[in-house]
């Protein structure tokens, strides 16, 4: 196993390598004159070109790309161009918002399609089975902003049983979940119904095979045969779709953040793509990257334990 993981680490230096490009790249793709958008839209080309000096934007774009990589290895993201603070002090303060969504959306995930989907996949055919396919239909196709909505009018403009909008800290857990609800359900409602299909039909297909049928005229119990045996043979697919949920739920915190006025990184990416301000975007481009790398790899490590077979792959 120690070597399996070892294999897995040796990826991921090429991996980071290219992503830091790619995120450094932003500087070139992204439309606009960070220098012009900081000086104003009426300063004269004289006060660009000086500002344009002091963030090293004349220097040669291979420079420009050490200089941001070494500083970024040393945990220096630079200087927001329009707050004027430490983009890693932002970053550090907000992370932990935006990761107590993206985890409980994905709680909520697999609370709602590990069930649903063992359900639908034992009874096959059934109304159980039938339930769940138009329920979780119904659940992908519903947009996750529009279900945020939809939740703060329920439930705290209508009922009055949950906050709308703020963000409380863990120093007080009651109030910091109770505040996470509505996020953690419209995150996680569409990832739960699409990992009830694809667990249906993992199941299903299990289910078929001879071995199963084998334990079945052995006279196994039919409930030991689906923990056992089905559960674990069908958890390869789930698992890859878990990884890539999370990343869905990162992304899908960029918009959430704002509805409910969450200060994680997703409100600190949208306020500094509308202000062009470039290290905050790098930044906050970075830790998703990484932080979806790390999930992968997380994920790369639990197919190794569950099949042994993928170690020697």
């Amino acid at each position: 196993m120690a070597a399996y993981i070892g294999r897995r680490l040796l990826v991921l230096p090429p991996i980071l390598l290219l992503i830091s490009i790619l995120i450094f790249g932003l500087s070139v793709i992204i439309p606009g004159d960070p220098a012009r958008a900081l000086a104003g839209l009426n300063a004269p080309a004289s006060e660009v070109v000086k500002i344009r000096h002091q963030l090293g934007l004349d220097r040669p774009l291979v420079a420009q790309y050490w200089t941001w990589l070494d500083h970024a290895l040393h945990g220096n993201l630079g200087i927001s161009l329009v707050a004027n603070s430490s983009v890693a002090s932002q970053l550090k303060v907000r992370f932990p918002v935006t990761l107590s969504m993206a985890v409980g959306g994905l709680v909520v995930t697999l609370l709602i399609g590990i069930p649903a989907g063992l359900l639908a996949g034992t009874r096959q055919g059934r109304l159980t089975d039938r339930a769940t396919t138009v329920g979780s239909s119904a659940a992908i196709a519903i947009p996750d902003f529009w279900l945020a909505m939809v939740l703060v009018v329920v439930f705290a403009v209508k009922l009055h049983v949950l906050p709308s909008i703020g963000y409380v800290g863990l120093s007080d857990p009651v109030a910091w979940a109770t505040h996470m609800y509505l996020p953690w359900i419209a995150l996680g409602l569409s990832g739960g119904a699409t990992l009830a299909r694809q667990l249906r039909s993992s199941i299903i297909d299990v289910l078929d095979q001879d071995y199963i049928r084998t334990a079945e005229a052995k006279g196994v119990k039919r409930r030991s045969i689906i923990l056992k045996h089905a559960m674990k043979n069908a958890a390869m697919v789930p698992l890859t779709l878990v990884g890539l949920q999370f990343a869905y739920l990162l992304g899908g915190t960029i918009i959430l953040e704002n509805i409910f006025a969450m200060p994680g990184l997703g409100q600190y990416f949208f306020q500094a793509l509308n202000a062009k301000d470039l290290p905050v975007i790098q930044g906050v481009t970075l830790v998703y990257a990484l932080t979806f790398v790390l999930m992968n790899l997380i994920v790369d490590v639990l197919y190794g334990v569950i099949n042994p077979k993928v170690r020697f792959g």
